[in-house]
C-alpha cells in the first residue's frame, strides 16, 4: 500500500518532472552520444593561496555540495574538514556533532548561521547551543565559509572549537523538480525555482519528506518545508528577504543499552521505548543588506524566528522509578523536554581602506544583537508523553551584544597582520517554577585576536593564528541555587555565565603542485570549564579546566576537468587539566572527546553523461569514560552516488547509503541505566545508537 504522503510526494513532483521529459522528447534525435550543454569548470573550493587568515579557514562551493548525497540535511556540515555528523534519536531532532577534539553535543562550541540568522539555540530546552538544520535545503546552498578556532573577531559565543557560514542562492541557475523514493519508506519531493518579478528575483522551494528508517518501531518521519526568498539590486547595493517555514514530527529509536541486546531482550535496531519521538516547528523573517561605497562595505541583517519544540526521551528506562509499576510495555523514565522561543536579532558592520604608517589597511566595526524570549521552557516526566508531572517550567529572557574593531594591515610584500577586539554583554533573567531558581545575571567578557599571514613564497603561506573566545551558559544554570529535581536537597553554586576559551595555530596553505590545494595546521585550544546544563537532568553540572591540540591536513586535488580527490585528516587530543574536586579519583579524559577522523572522496563531474562520488568517513574509537576504561569503537562508512544525465534537463542519481554495510555506532555513551527486574542502582553500561545499515535511494531530477 503506498503511504499517503509518498503519493502527494509524487504528485509534486512529477508534473515538472514529466514536462522535462516531454521537452527531451521533442528535441531533435543525434545519432551518436547525447548532446549535452557546454561544459563550465567551476571551483569546488574558494581556498587558493591569499584567500585566508588562517590555515584551517576556507568555503566550499555549491558544485561540490550537489554532487555529494547526505543521508540528514546536517550532514552538509561534513564538507568542513573534521567534522563528523551523526545522529542518536529521530531524524527530526538536531545532529550530534563532532570537531576538534570535541563532542559537540547537539552544537555547543561550534557556531553555525543559515542566510545570516543564528541556528545555535541557547538556554535550549534539550541542550544548550542546540543547532538544528533539519530545515535547511541543500539544493539552495550557495556556499558555506568556515573558520575554525576562537581566531576572528567577527564570531563569538559558541564559536570556540569553529563557525561555518551557509549563504543561500539568490536565484538559482536552473528550476529543480526532483523525486527521492528509497528503503525503510523514504520519499522525498522538492520543487525550487527562481523568475524575475519586478526589480529582482523571486525564489520559492517546496519539499515534503517521509522516512521510517531501519527501526523495529517505525519512525514515521515526516517534514514539510518552505522557503519564499525575494533578492533585488545590484553589485553596489543588493538586498534580499527571506522567509522560511519547517515542522517535523517522528518516532525515536533512542540508545539501548549493549546488555539489552546481549541478553536479546531488544535488537540492534530495537527500541525499549516506543513512545520516545517529538514534534518540532521553526519559522523565520530575516533581510540581508550589503553596500559597496567608494572605500568600503556596509553590510546588514536583520531577522525574527519562532520556533517550538516538544522532545520526549527515556535514557534509564527504570531507574527513576525502581518499583515496576508502570504499564505494560511502557518504560517508567521518560520525560519531555519543551520549548516556545521568539528571537530577534541585527547585526551590522562596516568596514573602510585606508593607509597606516604607509601601508595598505582595511578596518572593520561592527555590532551584532540578539534577544531570546522563552516562554516556556520545561522540563517534565512524562508517561507515554503524557506529562504526570513538572520537574521544572521558566520563563527566560536573554540578551546578547556584541561590538567587535578588526584592522587588517599588508606590512610588507610578505606580511600581512590581523589584529582584532571583541567586547561581549549578556543579560539573563529567569522565572522559574522552583522560586529558588529565579533571578538575574549579566556578565561581561573581551576577547582579543592576532593572526599574521607571511608568504607566499613558492605558492605557499604561512600562518600564526592566536585568541580568546567564549561559549556562554544556559541561563538557567546561572540563576540555580537548588537541583531542580530535589529543589529540597543541598544547595548547588550557579555556573558562570560565560567561560573563557584560549586558542592558538600554526598553518601553512600550499598550491606547489598544480591542481593541489594541501593545508596543513597544529592547534591548541583551553576552556577555563566544561560547564554544562544538563538539560536531561534539569540542573547544571560544572566540569574541569581542560584542554585540547592537535593537528589537520587537509588535501583537494583537481585530477583533471572531471575528477576531484580530496583526503583530509584530523587527529587531537583532549584532557582535563586539573583533578575532579568531588572525585579526586577520576582520570583526566575527557567522555566522548573525539581523536580521529579520515574522509577519503572522489567526485566525478561532466564525464560525458556520466557523474558520481565516492566517500569514505573513518570516525576514530573515543574514551567513553574519564579513566579511558570504556570506549567505543571506531565507525567507517562509505556512500556512493552514480548518475546519468538523460538530457541537459534531467538526471537520474542512485545513492547507496553505508555501502559495505558495516556495523558501527552514530553515538556511543557510558552511564548507569536500569531494566525491568535488576538493582535499584541500575548498572552501568555502554548505551549506543546504531549506524543505519545499507540503503539505497533513487532519485529523479528535472531541471526547467
Amino acid at each position: 500500500m503506498t503511504h499517503p504522503l509518498k503519493r502527494h510526494l509524487i504528485t509534486l513532483a512529477l508534473p515538472a518532472l514529466a514536462s522535462s521529459f516531454a521537452t527531451a522528447q521533442t528535441a531533435p534525435v543525434v545519432a551518436a552520444a547525447v548532446q549535452l550543454e557546454p561544459v563550465t569548470v567551476q571551483g569546488n573550493y574558494l581556498n587558493a593561496v591569499g584567500t585566508s587568515d588562517a590555515a584551517s579557514q576556507g568555503s566550499v562551493t555549491a558544485k561540490l555540495i550537489e554532487s555529494r548525497p547526505t543521508l540528514r540535511p546536517a550532514e552538509v556540515l561534513e564538507f568542513v574538514p573534521g567534522v563528523i555528523v551523526t545522529q542518536h534519536s529521530g531524524d527530526g531532532k538536531a545532529n550530534q556533532y563532532f570537531l576538534r577534539g570535541f563532542n559537540l553535543d547537539h552544537g555547543t562550541d561550534f557556531a553555525s548561521f543559515v542566510a545570516g540568522m543564528p541556528v545555535n539555540m541557547p538556554t535550549h530546552a534539550h541542550g544548550h547551543g542546540y543547532s538544528d538544520l533539519n530545515w535547511l535545503l541543500p539544493e539552495l546552498v550557495n556556499r558555506i565559509a568556515y573558520k575554525k578556532g576562537p581566531y576572528f573577531a567577527d564570531e563569538g559565543d559558541f564559536a570556540s572549537a569553529g563557525a561555518a557560514r551557509i549563504s543561500l542562492f539568490d536565484a538559482l541557475p536552473k528550476g529543480i523538480a526532483s523525486l527521492t523514493l528509497g528503503e525503510h519508506g523514504y520519499a522525498r519531493g522538492l520543487i525550487a525555482n527562481s523568475s524575475k518579478a519586478g526589480a529582482g528575483d523571486l525564489l520559492y522551494a517546496i519539499e515534503a519528506a517521509h522516512n521510517d528508517g531501519p527501526w523495529d518501531n517505525p519512525e514515521k518521519f515526516h517534514r514539510l518545508n518552505g522557503v519564499l526568498r525575494y533578492s533585488f539590486g545590484d553589485s553596489d547595493a543588493h538586498s534580499s528577504v527571506t522567509a522560511m517555514g519547517y515542522s517535523a514530527g517522528w518516532n525515536a529509536t533512542d540508545q539501548i543499552p549493549q546488555r539489552a541486546v546481549d541478553e536479546g531482550l531488544v535488537g540492534r535496531f530495537g527500541a525499549l521505548d516506543p513512545t520516545d519521538g517529538g514534534n518540532t516547528e521553526r519559522y523565520s523573517l530575516s533581510y540581508e543588506f550589503e553596500r559597496r561605497l567608494t572605500d568600503g562595505v556596509f553590510k546588514l541583517n536583520a531577522y525574527a524566528i519562532q520556533s517550538k519544540i516538544d522532545l520526549y526521551s527515556n535514557f534509564s528506562f527504570f531507574q527513576e522509578q525502581p518499583i515496576d509499576l508502570a504499564p505494560a510495555g511502557i518504560n517508567g523514565d521518560q520525560f519531555e523536554q519543551a520549548e516556545q522561543r521568539k528571537v530577534l536579532g541585527l547585526a551590522a558592520s562596516r568596514s573602510w581602506n585606508t593607509q597606516l604608517a604607509g601601508r595598505d589597511s582595511s578596518n572593520t566595526l561592527g555590532v551584532q544583537v540578539r534577544h531570546d524570549r522563552l516562554d516556556p521552557v520545561g522540563l517534565y516526566s512524562t508517561v507515554a508523553r503524557a506529562r504526570v508531572a513538572t520537574t521544572q517550567e521558566s520563563t527566560v529572557r536573554e540578551t546578547s551584544v556584541g561590538v567587535y574593531a578588526e584592522n587588517a594591515t599588508q606590512w610588507t610584500p610578505w606580511l600581512r597582520g590581523v589584529v582584532g577586539l571583541r567586547a561581549d554583554h549578556f543579560n539573563f533573567k529567569v522565572d522559574s517554577s522552583i522560586a529558588a531558581n529565579s533571578g538575574s545575571r549579566s556578565a561581561n567578557i573581551a576577547s582579543p585576536k592576532l593572526s599574521l599571514i607571511l608568504g607566499p613564497w613558492a605558492k605557499t603561506e604561512y600562518f600564526v593564528n592566536f585568541g580568546y573566545g567564549f561559549h556562554s551558559n544556559d541561563a538557567r544554570g546561572t540563576t540555580a541555587t537548588v537541583a531542580a529535581k530535589d529543589p529540597n536537597g543541598p544547595s548547588i553554586d550557579p555556573v558562570n555565565p560565560l567561560v573563557r576559551s584560549k586558542g592558538g595555530e600554526l598553518g601553512l596553505r600550499t598550491e606547489i603542485i598544480p591542481g593541489l590545494q594541501s593545508s596543513l595546521s597544529l592547534w591548541a585550544l583551553k576552556l577555563d570549564s566544561e560547564l554544562l546544563f544538563v538539560g536531561d537532568a534539569g540542573e547544571t553540572e560544572a566540569s574541569r579546566a581542560s584542554k585540547r591540540y592537535g593537528v589537520e591536513w587537509n588535501n583537494h586535488y583537481s585530477a583533471t576537468k572531471w575528477l576531484l580527490l580530496d583526503a583530509d585528516l584530523a587527529m587531537s587530543r583532549a584532557r582535563f587539566t586539573a583533578p575532579d574536586p568531588a572525585e579526586p579519583l577520576l582520570g583526566a579524559h575527557i567522555p566522548g572527546s573525539i581523536q580521529t577522523v579520515v574522509s577519503l572522496g572522489a567526485t566525478i563531474t561532466d564525464l560525458g553523461p556520466w557523474f558520481g562520488q565516492f566517500q569514505v568517513r573513518y570516525f576514530g574509537p573515543r574514551a567513553l569514560d574519564e579513566n579511558n576504561e570504556h570506549r567505543s569503537k571506531a565507525t567507517t562508512l562509505a556512500y556512493l552516488r552514480a548518475g546519468y544525465k538523460v538530457n541537459p534537463n534531467m538526471r537520474v542519481a542512485l545513492d547507496v547509503f553505508n555501502l559495505f554495510n558495516r556495523q558501527g555506532s552514530d553515538i556511543d555513551y557510558y552511564y548507569a541505566s536500569r531494566l525491568k527486574g535488576e538493582p535499584v542502582a541500575g548498572v552501568n553500561d555502554v548505551h549506543f545508537h546504531p549506524v543505519e545499515p545499507r540503503s539505497v535511494r533513487v532519485s529523479l531530477i528535472a531541471n526547467f
